[in-house]
């Protein structure tokens, strides 16, 4: 499964875990948190790649959140072989 977190269209910590809850298909049970988030994708089974767009616009609308999100994807992508963070790129214009 390939997730795109893009920076550009989030613009508060609820529109972040709106996007999450929908894309990963979380649990009922998902507390809309940072901590939450972890326990969830600690426990993915499934092969997941999380493509992040417009990392500075994310980090600028959810300031330390955003940094503090960023950073818990890159210890998850590291504790869970099934977690794989992608780079996206913008197919370029003709």
């Amino acid at each position: 499964m390939n997730v795109i977190v893009d920076g550009a269209l989030i613009l508060n910590r609820e529109m972040l875990h709106d996007t999450l809850s929908t894309a990963l298909r979380l649990p009922a049970w998902y507390g809309r948190n940072l901590d939450a988030l972890y326990d969830c994708l600690t426990d993915v089974q499934e092969e997941t790649v999380v493509i992040l767009r417009d990392r500075a616009a994310l980090e600028e609308h959810l300031g330390g959140y955003g940094r503090r999100f960023l950073k818990l994807l890159e210890e998850v992508s590291r504790e869970n072989p099934h977690i794989r963070l992608g780079a996206f790129r913008e197919t370029p214009e003709k």
